[in-house]
């Protein structure tokens, strides 16, 4: 009775045909995720932009002209939750890819491995991406793909 099975050569094979694949699809897959966080980047600078501008309206009308706190509670090493004083739902700090810096007025946002620093200008409402990282034009590249 004859029995029926693969050989090694036919497994090798196909093997090899697997890692063909892989490699080929591997890149793809994490180029998806780095265009995904700049998507979700992109997407909070514009929310926070435009939510800055909702409260200093709200204000405004109100009869306060001050520029709103980008963070109801004062800032700390603690704090889990960000932007809560102009987002109706805030962003948590850490696992979204933001952080927050020394203050109120500094925030850095993770993406391929480097932090893209924001800062907020309580006096001018201009939440904004800054490029002075000692000539680091990757880092400038980020920061401009996430303002666009």
């Amino acid at each position: 009775m004859r029995r029926s099975a693969f050989t090694m050569v036919e497994l090798v094979f196909i093997i090899v045909i697997l890692g063909i694949l892989a490699s080929i699809a591997v890149p793809r897959l994490a180029a998806s995720r780095d265009d995904a966080v700049m998507a979700k980047g992109k997407a909070d600078v514009a929310a926070i932009r435009s939510s800055i501008i909702m409260k200093r309206n709200q204000e405004l009308l109100a009869g306060n002209p001050k520029f709103p706190d980008l963070n109801a509670t004062a800032f700390s090493s603690s704090t889990t939750k960000l932007f809560d004083g102009v987002l109706d739902y805030p962003i948590d700090s850490g696992s979204s890819g933001w952080r927050g810096g020394n203050d109120n007025t500094e925030y850095f946002f993770r993406i391929e491995n480097a932090d893209v620093k924001f800062v907020y200008n309580s006096d001018t409402g201009i939440f904004t991406c800054v490029n002075n990282n000692g000539g680091n034009s990757n880092l400038e590249k980020l920061c401009a793909q996430l303002t666009q």
